[in-house]
């Protein structure tokens, strides 16, 4: 029965790749959704790999590729993410988890984007009006894994998404899905868990955000060819809603090379945005178990293939994972992403293992 369960899951990954490719076309939607920091990408250990991730995701950063991970987690775990993005914007992902016997594990993270502080001007003054204004974005999620099966994975999270402009606000909510399936196919070894892997997650999920506040407030001459009436009632403008950007990733990951101490494997992952064309992730993992106290890390990818116009290039990075005393572990990765024109951007993170 299992073995049939697993064929069915097995064709239904390839038909929703099929449909996903066969609909490509030019994006008709690009710039159409807000909360946009939610696509960035956080997790240097998926970053250098290209975000070619959905199936990889075994850590505590599957909480933003795919909560299913969160099953694979041994220990628990706690992590800080730092990652300075494009024209001096600030991003972080704060992240702790607890794995519970028999039960999954429950996870509380805090995604922020922070965009500094800028100068407002308006018509009549368009070299400032003295004063400054700050933009700021947040994603709060609780996210639960847990293994159905031995070779099936689960994962969900529900999360409250804000985000300010001086002094208007919006918010919604948005729920993550996502599966892992661990298959013995092109196990070099015929060990299971060397096997190839399978990913799917759907994220984003959720209402529309739509801004308010006193700045769209705005006095106003409801009849200014006539004589008497109010002047200046107050007006308020009124907003579109927004979209979320919702993502739909599937992936799949071997592992052509398996030792005693030595691991490589190579990973690819498809997408399917709603504010833009399809694309592909493609990366690679190298570790090496140096000594029973540590493991290093080698990480490469590449974001965005087929997508036109797209900034996205090669990214590269490491890690590592020291063993300590009753254990606990110390865990650090990096990775460094090229953006074409805007550059190069950085991630960092530590966490520890408890």
């Amino acid at each position: 029965m299992n073995k049939r369960i697993l064929q069915y899951f097995i064709m239904l990954f390839i038909i929703i790749g099929a449909v996903i490719f066969s609909y490509s076309q030019t994006p008709t939607r690009v710039g159409t959704t807000t909360a946009n920091f939610l696509e960035y990408g956080f997790g240097p250990a998926g970053c250098a790999m290209g975000d070619a991730y959905v199936s990889m995701a075994s850590d505590l950063s599957s909480v933003y590729w795919n909560p299913a991970g969160l099953a694979n987690m041994q220990q628990s775990e706690a992590m800080f993410t730092q990652q300075p993005w494009i024209v001096d914007i600030n991003t972080s992902l704060a992240a702790t988890g607890v794995v519970i016997p028999r039960v999954g594990t429950i996870a509380f993270s805090l995604i922020s984007a922070n965009y500094g502080e800028m100068e407002v001007t308006t018509m009549a003054m368009q070299e400032g009006t003295g004063e400054n204004f700050s933009v700021a974005d947040a994603s709060m999620m609780l996210s639960y894994g847990r293994k159905l099966a031995t070779w099936f994975s689960f994962g969900l999270s529900t999360k409250f998404i804000s985000s300010s402009i001086m002094h208007t606000k919006a918010s919604a909510f948005a729920v993550d899905l996502g599966v892992l399936i661990n298959t013995p196919f092109f196990s070099p070894n015929g060990k299971r868990e060397n096997g190839l892997n399978l990913g799917m997650s759907i994220s984003n999920y959720g209402t529309r955000m739509k801004y308010d506040g006193v700045d769209l407030i705005n006095p106003i001459d409801v009849l200014p060819d006539e004589e008497g009436n109010f002047r200046d009632v107050p007006g308020q403008f009124r907003l579109q809603e927004w979209e979320l950007p919702l993502i739909f990733r599937v992936g799949v990951s071997v592992n052509p090379i398996v030792t005693t101490r030595q691991k490589l494997t190579l990973s690819v992952d498809a997408l399917h945005p709603n504010n833009n064309s399809e694309s592909v992730n493609a990366g690679a993992q190298y570790s090496y178990q140096m000594s029973n106290v540590s493991k290093v890390f080698l990480r490469t990818g590449y974001k965005a293939l087929f997508l036109d116009d797209s900034q996205y290039g090669l990214s590269f990075g490491g890690g590592i994972i020291l063993r300590l005393f009753g254990n606990k572990a110390l865990k650090m990765d990096y990775a460094v992403r090229d953006i074409g024109i805007l550059g190069n951007v950085s991630s960092y993170s530590i966490g520890v293992i408890f």
